[in-house]
């Protein structure tokens, strides 16, 4: 272990080394909790072997404008996660009154109102409830949130953004 010889106290190099084996361990055990789950619709892989970046991917919920089709997510762990909420934007285009045209993300979960609780698992769930449930009023895309209220029309609007839809 280094230590600051002027402090006597470890470096910021070993500090950030045992941090990130420590954020690694809470994730590798978060992919076995998700993996065990079997939470229908929701599913979570690192990148390869970089446990810091996950794609997943939810599924519209049933009864929803979303439903039948299915979303990819980028996921990017601080070194501070899991006191830090990571990145979650949408990959897959999205048409939703709280996501933005480049993926970005409203949810309260993933800004202010985050805690060290929270897991993969529980951000994907909020995410696949955010679907049928947005928050007009905080919208990213006005447009969407003023169509929200005339779901024939929305579910078009849903249908044209998303690649490979076959209906």
């Amino acid at each position: 272990m280094t230590t600051n010889p002027a402090a006597g106290k470890p470096s910021n190099q070993t500090k950030s080394a045992t941090e990130t084996a420590s954020v690694a361990k809470r994730l590798q055990n978060e992919l076995m909790t998700l993996m065990m789950s079997g939470t229908p619709g929701i599913s979570a892989f690192p990148d390869g072997d970089d446990l810091m970046n996950w794609t997943a991917t939810i599924s519209g919920p049933e009864g929803t404008v979303y439903e039948n089709l299915k979303y990819k997510l980028a996921m990017k762990f601080p070194t501070s996660y899991p006191y830090n909420a990571p990145t979650v934007t949408f990959k897959t285009p999205i048409y939703h009154p709280n996501v933005d045209m480049n993926g970005n993300i409203c949810l309260d979960i993933l800004k202010d109102k985050w805690s060290a609780v929270y897991t993969v698992q529980t951000i994907l769930v909020s995410l696949q409830s955010l679907l049928g449930e947005p928050n007009n009023n905080s919208p990213l895309n006005d447009e969407a949130a003023e169509m929200w209220g005339n779901p024939e029309q929305f579910r078009k609007q849903v249908l044209a953004a998303h690649p490979g839809n076959d209906e």
